[in-house]
């Protein structure tokens, strides 16, 4: 006859609520540590900032003088990069997830193509900074110009949103698919018409991040030479160009010499949070309307 040792049960019990109620804890002190450092640095930048960011300091040229710089061709040209990134980043990274979801077979190849993606997920920005030089900058005879700075910086983030557009679709339940089957739907229409719109919440996420990496940036755009000279307000995709982050690397890097850049790289970096912002507001409301649709 078994007999239960509530003893032990109860020691058992006891030991797993305490250690529920530790990392809860921990994990608590986690979050306000983290809460209470980007309360501080988003204070610091904020404070540094005030009597810099006006009006005159957005739509001001850069400039030798401090008192006189502004960001306007830096805003631009972050724009118009963006311009490049998304479109590029958008059609290849959803195309490829589609392809190994939806058409690849599953194999060697595949997993080995899959592995490679993950990975690529993982590589320092720098790297894609060599590889934009290499190719693009030198290869193709783009310099530094925005089309450059676009195609490098959509390989930096384009691992992000093949992942997450794969884990989107793979999340589709099959059932949809086999209802659509049934109604003598083709392959690229049910991709089309039942799979993609139920994925793009999880899309949309994906390509936020990406933006979101993209944007802030600077390792990448640094090694492929973009200056942060005087330069005329860019009018496409063919001319050089400057972008928040670097404009805030070198003026924090000249704030050695000259105090008054610190102010500027400040008041920078809340323009460069406020664009963050808005994009990624913009973009979830787009990604919950859809969720609500779908």
């Amino acid at each position: 006859m078994n007999y239960i040792n509530y003893d032990f049960v109860s020691k058992r019990t006891n030991k797993r609520l305490f250690l529920n109620i530790a990392f809860k804890f921990l994990f608590f002190l986690s979050t306000i540590f983290a809460l209470i450092v980007l309360g501080i640095l988003i204070y610091r930048v904020v404070i540094q900032s005030i009597g810099w960011l006006d009006l005159q300091f957005l739509t001001s040229k850069l400039s030798m003088f401090a008192e006189k710089a502004g960001i306007k061709g830096v805003i631009i040209g972050t724009l118009w990069l963006m311009a490049v990134v998304t479109p590029v980043t958008l059609f290849l990274g959803v195309g490829t997830a589609i392809y190994l979801e939806e058409y690849a077979k599953k194999g060697k190849v595949q997993a080995f193509i899959q592995t490679n993606i993950t990975n690529l997920a993982g590589v320092p920005s720098v790297i894609f900074g060599l590889l934009g030089l290499t190719v693009f900058a030198r290869m193709f005879h783009l310099g530094s110009s925005i089309l450059a700075g676009g195609l490098t910086m959509s390989l930096l983030v384009l691992p992000i949103v093949v992942v997450a557009s794969q884990e989107s679709i793979r999340a589709v339940p099959s059932f949809l698919r086999e209802a659509s089957y049934g109604m003598g739907a083709t392959k690229w229409q049910t991709i089309k018409n039942i799979v993609l719109p139920a994925a793009l919440p999880g899309i949309l996420t994906g390509v936020i991040l990406a933006l979101s990496r993209a944007i802030g940036e600077t390792a990448p755009l640094v090694v492929l030479g973009i200056p942060a000279l005087l330069l005329p307000v860019p009018d496409g995709i063919m001319d050089n160009f400057s972008a928040l982050p670097i404009q805030i690397y070198y003026w924090t890097i000249d704030s050695v010499l000259t105090k008054e850049y610190a102010n500027l790289a400040a008041a920078t970096i809340v323009v460069l949070l406020l664009v963050l912002f808005i994009m990624n507001s913009v973009a979830i409301l787009i990604r919950n309307k859809f969720q609500k649709r779908y």
